[in-house]
């Protein structure tokens, strides 16, 4: 088997697994009990907290731990629901929203922006509250002028991921903190006093990119433990502290009463140690991927590279114009090589690429598109096999197509 789709999924590390184990059995206390064992636990979950939070240049108490990316791209979303109105609680306000109109356009005014090519999880629920894409260039990477010009004074959440799930698009993070503080300043200088805040989702960024929340002027920031060769159904969510929320869940007060519920200790020990071995490796891990890429693109033929420019090493993605790439996919699966079409909640359910629409391909060129992601478990010798493999399969599909 090579595994080319670690943008869906990565394996958990043997150190990670190792960090994790005492946590299922002999130290399984909860960490909200009051004897001593349980705070002991409660302690190390808190400094298992602090291990991911320096890696980002935060401290333990600026995050929320989650069920993964989804729900912290969901909290995220929640500091809307907390600016239009901060006395309703967050079910009710939605509920009255949907009362007051069928279609998120007819909801009011725009109070959420998101970039064109945003994981689902963004897009949904900025949805909700009439949120509007903002255009990206034929790269994936955001169209600055587009942003201006739907910066109304009525937003209150920009969302764009620093990496993108589909393209590996890195984005310039920095430069739209820059404008946003500008907008901030002419906010105040005419009496607007509504906020203005920025989040990103850095799920596929914190393998290979220097992430620091203060350097890209972010208010809150997404992390992905499944990512990073953790364990899956654990995320972050960072939040600076000027920054109010609506819990997600209520109860017992946990994660700073946003998130109430018994912690997940082996879960965030994982995360913690993964993102632990992600900062050792996270040099040497860039220059292996850029080789192996390098190696693959030379050997296939016919294909279009889509990610040319401002890509992560890991992602390569293809195009191969009137062939069907979900048919190609079947077909390498059987001669051991996985691969996908795209995002795999997308993929899985046959639905068309929005990020591939979104940089301008036609349905031909959508349909014959393949993301291959590489990652730790992959080596030159997989590579070269990989790529005589493809360009195999490619000429079978396009012998038959002749036919």
């Amino acid at each position: 088997m090579v595994y080319l789709d670690h943008a869906a999924a990565t394996p958990v590390s043997k150190k990670v697994f190792e960090a994790m184990k005492p946590y299922f059995s002999d130290e399984f206390f909860n960490p909200s009990a009051a004897y001593l064992p349980a705070k002991k636990v409660s302690a190390e979950y808190e400094a298992a907290k602090g291990v991911i939070a320096h890696a980002i240049g935060a401290k333990a108490n600026d995050l929320v731990i989650t069920a993964g990316a989804t729900e912290a791209n969901n909290l995220a979303f929640s500091v809307v629901r907390e600016v239009l109105d901060p006395a309703c609680p967050s079910d009710t306000l939605r509920a009255a929203q949907a009362k007051s109109s069928r279609s998120a356009e007819h909801i009011g005014p725009k109070t959420s922006l998101y970039l064109a090519t945003e994981h689902d999880s963004v897009r949904k629920v900025a949805e909700q509250y009439g949120g509007e894409a903002i255009s990206v260039d034929k790269n994936g990477r955001i169209d600055l002028d587009d942003f201006k010009a739907k910066i109304t004074d009525d937003v209150v959440l920009v969302s764009v991921a620093l990496a993108n799930n589909e393209l590996g698009t890195i984005q310039p993070l920095s430069e739209i903190a820059a404008i946003i503080r500008k907008v901030r300043l002419d906010r105040l200088s005419r009496g607007v006093k509504r906020p203005l805040y920025l989040h990103s989702d850095a799920s596929q960024a914190l393998n290979l990119l220097n992430v620091n929340v203060a350097r890209l002027g972010v208010d809150l920031l997404t992390l992905n433990s499944a990512k990073v060769y953790g364990p899956k159904g654990v995320g972050a969510l960072y939040v600076s502290h000027d920054v109010k929320l609506k819990p997600s869940s209520y109860g017992g007060g946990q994660e700073q009463g946003l998130r109430s519920g018994t912690e997940n200790v082996p879960g965030v020990v994982g995360f913690a140690k993964a993102v632990e071995e992600a900062e050792k490796h996270k040099n040497g891990n860039r220059k292996k991927y850029a080789e192996l890429r390098k190696i693959l693109l030379n050997e296939l033929q016919g294909y279009e590279l889509l990610n040319k420019k401002h890509s992560l090493d890991n992602f390569i993605v293809l195009c191969y114009n009137g062939i069907d790439a979900e048919r190609l996919v079947f077909l390498l699966e059987d001669k051991g090589v996985y691969v996908s079409t795209g995002a795999a909640c997308a993929a899985n359910k046959g639905t068309k690429s929005h990020v591939l629409a979104a940089i301008g391909l036609s349905d031909s060129e959508i349909n014959g598109s393949l993301r291959l992601t590489l990652g730790e478990t992959n080596n030159k010798e997989q590579i070269h096999k990989v790529a005589e493999i493809i360009n195999e399969v490619m000429s079978q599909e396009k012998r038959r197509i002749e036919k």
